[in-house]
């Protein structure tokens, strides 16, 4: 009986352990990616698309608005901040108001770059009633505490003109001698509060907007420079404050400390004084509903996917970007060199790589020392319709996902994409990848330093990358170095944001590889445990392989399963698992018979071949998958010098050849029947 009961124990907690995790990933689907950095129940007002204009133009409140991005990881660390300020200035909403965009959010791209919201966080001051649309002003303080915030809000408000002050305002200013004189021995229907305080003070003021939603009572400010009205009221230190009773008493009140919450809260306390009645809809934003969630995607932690880094990369080009109206200078040489690294090293498909090389030449190509941001758009989005370019406009986090929106996504991406042009780096060393670098082994390194330096969201992080950078990036002396420097940095960043807000509890911030992905790369001397650099980079250059990049989850994936379904027919291999595409920027050589070698030497196989005859396997049913999307495409489109023309274009263009032929061949004839005619009339016969 003894062992009976031994027995089921193991199984009632494996029972137990498995209803935990069952209600956790109920928990999970039901959040999805709903669910944000802040909610309305914060007393934050969040703001969405084009809704934000309709909310700060004209509106009757001035506004304090956080642009931030639910990925940066100093954005995510300072939102207790923020949700901190919104609490505790929750009364002075009827003047200024505490809101929040994440530009992160797909919705938001558009109106973030109307904006001109090039980092994250940033900060920034709606005036109120402004009857045109205007980007706000930027905050200018010399740090972010909550009481410096606070404290400039209410500056903020002073420097309103007369024309544009929130209705509901109050008077901020200091109160006149007289006008405070006048009240003495005066019967009135309301409390009247004064506060005496220094010139730089600002508790006068804070308690005016703690008071201002509440009935029955108004808040005044003194100054201690008024030295005969201290004297006549007996104050003799300051902040304090005075009460007017409206029985006509007046006199001194004690507090224990002299803070703006005493006094706030000892006037809320008095008898009568009650809070106003404001109507729902005018000072709170809509409960944001979203009704779609997104379902936890199953990945291999040991692969790379390509889903990654085309998301990664369509945030990149269409988002990141977004906020440099203008590149010019640095910036737009900076972004020259890292498109070139992404053209010759991105291993991604081939209308991807065709996009990157065609931007590439777009860029190196034009004589102007400036380039709107919006001509590079159209060329991503292939405005022009050229044929064969492509790339995702979907964000789609496989191996990059997180438990919550907030976590991992972009910053992660962008991680795997360095480490990925890093290791192809190494296996092209004969290329001259960016000029005037001489194949430095430094080359792809700095074009990331200097992208991160220009253009990365999060300030605070590209401030730690470029320290980091500085501290030892011209030690890089090889290729291979090259691939471990990053590597190190990359577990620096992990340790110093182990623990932090922005930390996934699903995906805890550790040193990576692990042991259980990469058991030889870890050793203990005298117990203590030391990296195997040799076979980390090993790991690593098998790791960020084109054989180890998934296509699962994929816009591959999706346009495959597409064609499945409008032509089911032509699925002979049905039930087999669909071979990707060759990628480009592979450079993995090409086994087996020499008659096979007809394709792009560039191109590399996502599943490394067992034996020769496999390969051949593989070669052949690429060569056929090929060959139908080629026939594909040609009947929708045939490339001419990079121009897409479809069936109708090359008609016309045979119609006009056909016209201009005949047309020529009229005039042909006509000027020949007028010179035979001229000839006969104009030429005398010899007698």
């Amino acid at each position: 009986m003894a062992s009976c009961g031994g027995g089921k124990r193991p199984g009632r907690r494996a029972l137990l352990a498995l209803t935990a995790a069952l209600t956790f990933l109920v928990q999970l689907l039901r959040q999805g990616h709903a669910a944000r950095l802040y909610s309305s129940q914060d007393s934050v007002a969040v703001l969405e698309m084009d809704g934000a204009r309709g909310l700060l133009l004209n509106s009757s409140s001035a506004w304090v608005v956080e642009f931030y991005s639910s990925w940066c990881g100093h954005c995510v660390s300072y939102a207790p901040t923020w949700k901190a300020l919104a609490r505790d200035v929750k009364d002075w909403e009827l003047a200024i108001r505490v809101g929040v965009m994440d530009c992160a959010d797909e919705k938001n791209f558009a109106t973030c770059a109307d904006y001109g919201i090039h980092f994250y966080p940033t900060f920034r001051y709606f005036k109120a009633l402004a009857t045109k649309f205007t980007t706000g002003e930027n905050y200018k303080g010399p740090n972010r505490e909550l009481q410096t915030v606070r404290q400039i809000m209410i500056d903020f408000l002073q420097n309103h003109t007369s024309v544009n002050k929130p209705p509901a305002c109050p008077v901020l200013g200091v109160a006149s001698s007289s006008s405070i004189l006048s009240l003495l021995d005066k019967h009135q229907k309301h409390y009247t509060a004064v506060i005496f305080e220094t010139e730089l003070s600002y508790v006068g003021r804070e308690v005016i907007l703690d008071l201002m939603q509440y009935e029955n009572i108004i808040v005044k400010r003194a100054l201690d420079s008024d030295k005969k009205l201290m004297e006549k009221f007996g104050i003799h230190s300051v902040p304090s404050c005075y009460l007017f009773y409206p029985n006509g008493s007046h006199g001194s009140i004690y507090m224990q400390k002299p803070l703006r919450s005493f006094f706030s809260s000892y006037l809320k306390s008095l008898s009568g004084i009650t809070k106003r009645l404001f109507s729902q809809n005018t000072v709170r934003q809509k409960e944001e509903i979203t009704g779609l969630t997104k379902l936890w995607k199953d990945f291999d932690r040991s692969k790379v996917y390509m889903a990654d880094l085309e998301s990664g990369l369509h945030y990149l080009l269409r988002v990141e970007l977004a906020s440099h109206k203008i590149l010019e200078g640095s910036e737009l040489t900076t972004l020259k060199d890292f498109v070139t690294v992404l053209a010759k090293l991105f291993p991604g498909q081939q209308p991807v790589v065709k996009l990157l090389e065609t931007l590439q030449e777009w860029l190196v190509s034009l004589p102007l020392d400036k380039i709107p941001y919006d001509a590079i758009l159209d060329l991503v989005n292939n405005k022009m319709r050229i044929s064969g370019i492509f790339l995702t406009n979907r964000i789609e986090w496989v191996g990059c996902q997180g438990s919550q929106p907030q976590y991992r996504g972009y910053p992660c991406s962008l991680w795997t994409l360095f480490h990925t042009l890093m290791v192809h780096a190494v296996t092209r060393p004969e290329m001259q990848i960016l000029p005037g670098f001489d194949n430095s082994p430094q080359m792809v390194l700095q074009a990331i330093r200097r992208y991160i330096q220009h253009f990365f969201g999060c300030r605070e992080c590209a401030q730690h990358f470029e320290e980091m950078a500085k501290e030892s990036m011209d030690k890089v002396a090889t290729l291979d170095d090259a691939i471990l420097w990053l590597w190190r940095k990359h577990n620096d960043v992990n340790s110093r944001l182990a623990g932090a807000p922005s930390e996934d509890p699903m995906f805890p911030k550790v040193a990576w590889p692990t042991p259980d992905h990469c058991p030889r790369c870890h050793e203990e001397i005298q117990g203590l445990h030391t990296w195997k650099e040799e076979e980390v980079l090993a790991f690593l250059k098998s790791h960020y392989s084109v054989d180890n990049i998934s296509f699962r989850y994929s816009e591959y994936e999706l346009q495959t399963n597409k064609a499945k379904k409008a032509a089911p027919e032509s699925n002979q291999n049905e039930g087999k698992k669909p071979v990707p595409p060759p990628l480009e920027n592979g450079h993995r050589k090409q086994k087996g018979n020499p008659q096979n070698r007809g394709q792009n030497p560039r191109h590399g196989a996502l599943i490394k071949p067992e034996n020769d005859l496999a390969d051949s396997n593989r070669k052949r049913v690429a060569f056929v998958q090929d060959a139908a999307s080629l026939k594909k495409e040609f009947k929708q489109s045939i490339s001419f010098f990079g121009i897409g023309f479809s069936n109708v274009d090359m008609s016309l263009c045979v119609m006009l050849y056909a016209a201009s032929c005949l047309f020529l061949m009229i005039m042909y004839f006509y000027f020949q029947m007028r010179s035979k005619k001229w000839k006969a009339r104009y030429v005398c016969p010899l007698v």
